[in-house]
């Protein structure tokens, strides 16, 4: 069961997915971002091993981390 977002919450990036993020997959593509830099999917706990793995096998995944206070926003 996923738990609807609300107007203020973060969304899920996953596809259609409408659930309240509660994960941030921070990742970096070193072929086109600086080392540094970090860019962040949001997940619900249903796509959050899906994305990690995503972003794992692309070796772009750096850290998944608790969304703390939802002020974390998605990042394409």
């Amino acid at each position: 069961m996923t738990v609807e977002s609300s107007l203020d919450a973060p969304v899920c990036s996953a596809k259609r997915c409408t659930a309240v993020a509660v994960w941030a997959l921070r990742w970096n593509n070193p072929k086109i971002h600086e080392s540094g830099r970090r860019k962040t999917w949001v997940a619900c706990d249903a796509h959050r091993e899906h994305l990690a793995e995503f972003l794992g096998s692309r070796d772009f995944l750096c850290a998944v981390e608790p969304l703390e206070d939802g002020s974390d926003q998605a990042e394409s």
